[in-house]
């Protein structure tokens, strides 16, 4: 699916990348407040840096490139836990696109090539998150064979009556 105007190429990440992988990642971030997501993309970009640094280093970090620009990425990793499981479990962190390359079959093919990587890595399940609110990611995955595993529950918490305790006793 792949348009023919895209020399597209899907490899492991070199240290080189990091730079444009973390602003990559800050772009998804960005991105990901307007469905809700908590995370600060600036605030944590040097964190961020260095986490993909490290999944690098694992061979869990990919990119996808058109010719020399790097258009997307996906972060991935075995699961390694204290509990015993039934299963072994790989985890997909990250998966990105640029927006001027989404809908040509990019995120199809580093979602395919995560997978195939795992699975040679003995993974048995790929588990991920996507935020609730987000539908075309969810479209995605849900197009890709996935299916709700666990429901995540959030509900923001009323602190008035603490703060007006507190500043009473002041």
């Amino acid at each position: 699916m792949v348009g023919d105007d895209i020399d597209l190429v899907i490899e492991p990440a070199t240290s080189d990348d990091i730079e444009a992988v973390t602003e990559c990642w800050v772009r998804l971030a960005t991105d990901q407040r307007r469905h809700g997501s908590v995370v600060r993309p600036e605030t944590n970009r040097e964190t961020m840096r260095a986490t993909l640094g490290a999944y690098q280093v694992d061979d869990g970090l990919l990119v996808a490139r058109d010719g020399h620009r790097l258009v997307g990425f996906a972060s991935f990793s075995v699961e390694h836990g204290a509990l015993e499981l039934a299963c072994t479990r790989g985890l997909l962190s990250n998966l990105y696109v640029d927006s001027d390359y989404r809908g040509r079959g990019i995120g199809s093919a580093l979602l395919e090539r995560v997978e195939a990587t795992l699975a040679d890595r003995g993974v048995d399940r790929l588990i991920l998150e996507a935020m609730a609110d987000n539908e075309a990611a969810r479209r995605f995955y849900r197009e890709a064979g996935y299916e709700p595993f666990r429901v995540s529950l959030e509900r923001e918490l009323d602190r008035s009556a603490e703060n007006d305790t507190h500043s009473k006793d002041e």
